[in-house]
């Protein structure tokens, strides 16, 4: 079905086409001053021009068309020219009535069903998710939920860092603890152990050792960079242990995204596209892109409208070595031959923005990539502590995902100690309203911004923060509980004309749910949801405290109350999922 703007544009189009003016002026908005109405058109003031009028005159012989209809409870034409208008209780009962009905609320299928792949969550083996694996993951998965939701095919891939020096540092590493492990025997032929010599809490100690270690040692390095080199060659004994690596971390991995409502399609690695990189490299050199400089395959990318220096993108090393830039295009390729996306979007940090800018310009340019395709960098800002600074441990440290989120969902517990609940039921629910206290803290926060995590204002019942639209949805649940155990019928009754105005602004508020879900995906911007639902949580508690729901004696008044409940339940349940959180059945 079609939004409610629409339904009014094309009201008010043909209204200016019947006062012989066009109707692309016929442009209707929510308007800026609800004090006065609800929705406005401008259009008269624009036409000033080409029809030599004052704009007033013209809005004024508009209105007077309008005031026939039964669309408007009030239409007025206001000086220099606007067109206010709001809609009258009938219209307005009609549309929810309809949206209540239609599959997703009447959200339109899109004219052209994508297939969209979503790089995001960009973990590292060998190392445990900490905050600074927050935002990727939960942006990305909520652009990946609502892009699904609209209508798309979607894929959403992890996209794994297996290739580089870490995996080098760690086999380095071992070797000098270990030596005598069967890996590191040149002369072995068998079958290597199916156990790994070591376990999670292993790796996550060896990594920052050798790392750190190395940067003190310039012959370690060294060694660590040879190792690496051995393993992309193809060494048995590498490949086992990186095998090993990679099933010991995914499985680690697995589990703290699991408890974030993070859910991949693929479990993709850096190393997936090594495969394509020959090829690729002798198509960029024959199709005359790529060129040496000091030694290094490069491809020139910027180009004359640039007011800042656009470095080459770097293909090979001076050493024949690839990087992060060619299996980056690497993975473009593998994903263009397995998807053939319309869109490729990477949910990544701003500050890779020039980076991706190179990667983008030279995918294009060397022809690997279509000009139909879209290539789509999603960048977002830090997640920083009170003192301004990006989010550490006490000790200054950097804080585990899995205890971030077991410190918050500590901190809503101890809030809710009050509560009659047993212990299962309280750990089940402090863990739901923990997710959504983090989730909705980072979401309700326009992507590329930095922002403030502050667990104590996230974690707060009141405001605008997700324990409050959760206790919004269990209230609703509530109301409809009681109904139903006094004997009420959940399925009977319409939706009528609203009977007061904080029930008009809910049934207003509830219209909005189909352009808000649109516009989030096309913009990217799951914050448009976050704004939406605290509007409609807002709209709901006050219609609350101002109607008798359950004690209304007209049946057919209150049966209309339960299904206006029934749908704002709806309408916040399923945009909390296209967030990826859910609530529990009381808090």
């Amino acid at each position: 079905m079609k939004g409610i703007i629409d339904v009014l544009q094309e009201e008010v189009k043909q209204a200016f086409e019947k006062a012989g003016y066009d109707g692309k002026y016929a442009k209707v908005t929510i308007s800026n001053r609800p004090d006065l109405c609800q929705y406005q058109c401008n259009g008269a003031l624009a036409m000033a021009k080409e029809y030599h009028k004052a704009p007033i005159q013209m809005a004024e012989q508009i209105v007077e068309l309008l005031k026939q209809s039964d669309t408007f409870a009030a239409i007025a034409a206001q000086a220099p020219g606007f067109i206010n208008m709001t809609v009258s209780g009938e219209f307005l009962a009609a549309y929810i009535n309809e949206m209540r009905a239609a599959d997703k609320f009447g959200l339109e299928q899109p004219a052209k069903k994508e297939t969209i792949v979503i790089d995001y969550g960009g973990a590292n083996v060998a190392k445990p998710l900490h905050v600074g694996h927050l935002r990727s993951a939960v942006i990305g998965e909520s652009i990946k939920r609502t892009a699904r939701y609209i209508g798309h095919k979607v894929v959403g891939d992890v996209h794994l860092g297996d290739w580089g020096l870490q995996i080098g540092l760690i086999i380095t590493e071992l070797k000098h603890r270990k030596p005598e492990l069967v890996y590191f025997d040149n002369t072995y032929e068998g079958e290597y152990p199916t156990e790994p010599p070591f376990t999670m809490s292993d790796l996550e100690e060896i990594y920052p050792y050798a790392s750190g270690y190395s940067k003190e040692h310039e012959d370690y390095k060294e060694e660590a960079q040879e190792a690496t080199a051995q393993l992309q060659a193809g060494r048995r004994g590498y490949l086992a242990l990186w095998k090993h690596i990679i099933d010991v971390s995914v499985t680690d991995l697995r589990k703290i995204y699991t408890k974030l409502n993070v859910d991949f399609d693929l479990w993709k690695k850096e190393s997936d596209a090594q495969p394509y990189i020959p090829d690729m490299v002798q198509g960029m050199k024959d199709g005359g892109y790529a060129h040496l400089d000091d030694g290094a395959l490069v491809v020139d990318v910027k180009e004359e409208t640039d007011t800042k220096e656009i470095p080459p993108c770097m293909i090979l090393k001076s050493n024949g070595a690839t990087l992060y830039n060619t299996t980056d295009l690497a993975t473009i390729v593998e994903r263009r031959k397995l998807f053939d996306p319309t869109r490729i979007i990477y949910v990544v940090d701003k500050r890779q923005s020039l980076y991706f800018e190179q990667v983008f310009r030279c995918a294009k340019k060397t022809k690997i990539i279509g000009d139909d395709v879209d290539l789509i960098f999603v960048g977002f800002g830090t997640m920083n502590g009170k003192d301004g600074k990006p989010f550490k441990t006490r000790d200054g440290g950097v804080l585990r995902l899995e205890h971030l989120l077991a410190d918050v969902t500590a901190q809503v517990s101890d809030k809710m100690a009050d509560r009659d609940m047993d212990d299962e039921t309280r750990a089940d629910v402090a863990a739901k309203v923990a997710l959504a206290a983090i989730k909705y803290g980072d979401l309700s926060n326009q992507a590329s911004k930095d922002y403030i995590f502050d667990i104590d204002r996230f974690t707060s019942f009141e405001g605008n923060t997700g324990p409050y639209i959760l206790y919004t949805i269990v209230r609703i649940k509530s109301i409809l509980n009681r109904f139903a155990e006094e004997g009420g019928n959940l399925e009977a009754g319409t939706i009528l004309d609203p009977v007061n105005d904080s029930q008009k602004n809910l049934m207003l508020q509830l219209t909005g749910f189909g352009a808000t879900v649109e516009n989030a995906f096309e913009e990217k911007a799951p914050h448009k949801i976050c704004a939406y639902i605290y509007e409609v949580s807002n709209a709901f508690n006050s219609f609350y405290h101002e109607t008798k729901i359950l004690s209304e004696e007209n049946e057919a008044q209150k049966a209309s109350f339960i299904q206006l409940l029934k749908l704002t339940k709806k309408v916040l349940e399923t945009c909390i999922d296209l967030l990826g959180f859910s609530a529990p059945d009381r808090m």
